[in-house]
């Protein structure tokens, strides 16, 4: 009996065995194809976020070419004659960079015009910073007048209120036509 005892483990055992070898595999086999799931899910949202990124390149230069005309008129009829219209400035020295969406530029002034679609306290705090560099990076400009802008199709009244308070322009869409939000009492802040 005690033979018969030890067969039977040994044959358990056996099985046992197996049926850990049988299972090994087939989690290896699903962790392989769980793999490839997630490296073909990964490669569609990279491609999902190329297409997102270009949309958004799209956007961005239409609503930059919706605000050039209209900032030409705009500031020519608030004093400042403007002669260049520069869209997607970039400067770059000593590690620090500035990328402007638009640059109004005539002999003694310089507005520095952030676009957006819709705009927020960050856009609004972010080109603050960004006019602060502006001296610094464009050295050719450092006498002239530095004055901040920032254009939207879609301006909170909180955020264009707060943008009036940093002493900037804030330029939106309205029918057909940009408008300057800011009242004749403005005065712009001059870096």
């Amino acid at each position: 009996m005690e033979d018969a005892l030890k067969l039977d483990a040994v044959s358990f055992f056996k099985e046992v065995r197996e049926l850990y070898k049988e299972t090994d595999k087939r989690i290896k086999e699903m962790s392989q194809e769980t793999d490839r799931k997630f490296q073909e899910t990964d490669r569609k949202f990279k491609e999902t976020d190329k297409q997102i990124g270009k949309l958004g390149n799209r956007v961005g230069e239409f609503i930059e070419e919706m605000v050039r005309p209209g900032a030409v008129r705009l500031f020519r009829e608030r004093g400042i004659n403007v002669h260049v219209v520069s869209r997607n400035v970039t400067a770059e020295r000593n590690g620090e960079a500035v990328e402007i969406d638009l640059l109004v530029v005539n002999d003694g002034e310089i507005v520095v015009v952030e676009c957006k679609s819709s705009l927020s306290i960050d856009d609004v705090n972010e080109h603050l910073e960004r006019l602060e560099k502006v001296k610094r990076l464009f050295p050719h400009y450092r006498d002239m007048r530095v004055m901040g802008a920032v254009a939207a199709m879609v301006i909170p009244k909180n955020i264009g209120r707060y943008a009036y308070q940093k002493g900037l322009f804030v330029l939106c869409q309205s029918g057909d036509n940009m408008v300057i939000l800011n009242d004749e009492k403005f005065e712009p802040k001059v870096w």
